[in-house]
């Protein structure tokens, strides 16, 4: 693996840790909890994913790697197609998680991260921006990738997807970033391109957030429990 991977691995975790030391430097300034954790979060990212890109910059401008990357409106469709693909697949996955495994609808983690972003909207920068920009650099471009290299793409994203839903801290729905691992990776390889699986997150999380934001915890159980009919109803 290229030393500068190694570098864009390091600087994501610094950043991701780097709260212990940010968030009472921000509490000491005076701002609530909340808006601690948004103004820490969005400025260790931003410095991260500019970090990120510019390790990541060998790959952007190298000719054969540009060469062999789908043309622009390939790009566009399937990162249109890897939303529904991904909601559909995130779906199916929590199906299971409920209907086989009794593991309770909804992700603790996501309504903790709507809970800041409600007190402080700052914080909706982070899911929607920097978190899909530095998680598909990461867990698709640099671990998935390095390891389809030298093996297949199921060990592949196997072993991308657990490292993800484990820095995501969220370990009761690991099948569901498994799901989401395999719709993003299969958008890395279809298209050549790590700007597809990002733009399709980027519109995933967009979606959530706007959900979390408008709905009611009731309203977006029930929405849950009406998709987990239909996909039920569709697969028997």
């Amino acid at each position: 693996m290229p030393k500068r991977y190694w570098w864009i691995i390091i600087t994501y975790i610094i950043a991701q840790l780097s709260s212990f030391i940010g968030l009472p430097l921000m509490l000491l300034l005076g701002l609530g909890e909340s808006d601690a954790i948004a103004v820490w979060s969005i400025i260790s990212f931003t410095i991260a994913t500019i970090v990120i890109l510019r390790l990541l910059k060998p790959d952007m401008t190298d000719p054969q790697l540009r060469g062999e990357r789908s043309s622009s409106g390939k790009i566009v469709l399937w990162s249109i197609l890897g939303v529904f693909m991904a909601l559909f697949a995130q779906g199916i996955a929590a199906t299971i998680e409920t209907k086989v495994f009794g593991i309770p609808a909804g992700s603790e983690n996501t309504m903790d991260l709507m809970s800041i972003a409600r007190e402080s909207p700052l914080f909706i920068l982070l899911p929607v921006v920097f978190a899909p920009i530095t998680e598909e650099i990461i867990f698709r471009k640099v671990i998935f990738g390095q390891v389809y290299k030298r093996t297949n793409f199921l060990l592949a994203v196997l072993l991308s997807s657990v490292i993800f839903g484990a820095f995501h801290f969220d370990f009761l729905h690991m099948l569901v970033y498994f799901s989401m691992g395999v719709v993003f990776a299969f958008l890395y390889v279809k298209t050549k391109s790590i700007i597809t699986p990002i733009i399709a997150h980027m519109a995933m999380n967009s979606m959530v957030v706007i959900t979390q934001l408008f709905y009611t915890e009731e309203d977006i159980r029930r929405m849950q429990e009406e998709l987990q009919t239909i996909l039920l109803g569709g697969l028997f």
